[in-house]
């Protein structure tokens, strides 16, 4: 089981703390860093600024020597693939090969509507999707292509510098496993990230990839699976209920966590990991048997650096094991 960091980038994350996120998750073990890619806070706050999520990876890429970075999710509605495809191979030439790209289909309307990106329905959302995952994943192949969809044209384009990772930087369809996403992620990704499932979700997930691969006539072995998920954790119990109230603040929930934190921290459970170290592990064992092969665990305090900390001493080690 390998063990990533997930921020909300677009919830007022300033540069002075990615450089500090990115420091701590280097020093303390984590394999990569990912961030989202939105424009406005997904929980209301138009208060909170989003720095922009290629921008952000291709400079912690220049101050870091081993982390890896990447996105949960770009959504195809923010950026020409040809636009995103060059993003992730300059982040991946800057990093030396540590960049990774992440995309859905977009979701948040209220985003597009400020910014002014268009924001067809869903199933333009995932044609388009669609397109630019064949487009990305050529642009980083070593022939020239052309291509011409519905939404997009490429004529003879053979796109340099090629990426630093051979064949390409890994390149995750993230989702909720709608038949159409997983399709497309046994066609062209190397992994499928889903979220907020139990480890028995999770294997039912994982056996729906598996099918859709077989469909597609290839080895379910090749396509990853991840899963992101939100966490509490603490040292004990008492830690445990000091991070939860804090968690509940940030989230609008301070009168849910206390009239009764320990009901709070359960009904969070559902499916989120929380709890002490080892109650963490023994639940990322779970989802390790459910064929789960990393988990990004999205940090919502991200300036709770003891939380991390905590991780990298007692969790990382422990599932390395």
């Amino acid at each position: 089981m390998r063990i990533c960091v997930m921020i909300e980038g677009q919830e007022g994350v300033a540069w002075a703390d990615w450089i500090a996120l990115a420091q701590a998750c280097e020093r303390l073990g984590f394999e990569t860093l990912f961030r989202s890619d939105h424009y406005l806070s997904v929980e209301g706050h138009t208060e909170r600024g989003s720095l922009d999520a290629w921008g952000t990876i291709s400079g912690l890429s220049a101050v870091t020597e081993t982390l890896r970075f990447g996105t949960l999710v770009s959504p195809a509605t923010f950026r020409h693939p040809s636009v995103l495809a060059k993003a992730v191979v300059t982040a991946d030439h800057i990093s030396g090969g540590r960049a990774e790209l992440g995309i859905g289909t977009g979701w948040l309307e209220a985003e597009h509507t400020a910014y002014g990106f268009p924001f067809p329905p869903m199933g333009e959302r995932m044609a388009r999707f669609g397109e630019q995952l064949e487009i990305i994943r050529r642009q980083w192949g070593d022939e020239p292509f052309s291509f011409e969809g519905e939404h997009y044209r490429i004529d003879d384009l053979d796109a340099r510098p090629k990426p630093v990772q051979r064949p390409s930087p890994p390149l995750i369809v993230g989702g909720s496993m709608g038949p159409r996403s997983v399709a497309l992620a046994a066609r062209w990704a190397d992994e499928y990230n889903t979220l907020y499932v139990t480890p028995d979700e999770a294997r039912e997930r994982r056996g729906r990839l598996d099918d859709a691969c077989r469909a597609a006539d290839r080895d379910p072995e090749t396509l990853g699976f991840s899963l992101m998920n939100g966490f509490v954790i603490g040292a004990d119990r008492d830690d445990l209920r000091a991070r939860g109230h804090r968690l509940a603040e940030w989230r609008g929930h301070e009168d849910q966590a206390t009239s009764d934190i320990d009901a709070y921290l359960d009904a969070v459970a559902k499916p989120w990991i929380v709890g002490t170290p080892e109650e963490f592990v023994a639940r990322l064992r779970e989802y390790e048997a459910a064929g789960v092969e990393r988990v990004m665990l999205q940090h919502h305090l991200f300036r709770d650096f003891e939380a991390l900390e905590l991780i990298g001493r007692e969790v990382i080690p422990a599932l390395a094991g």
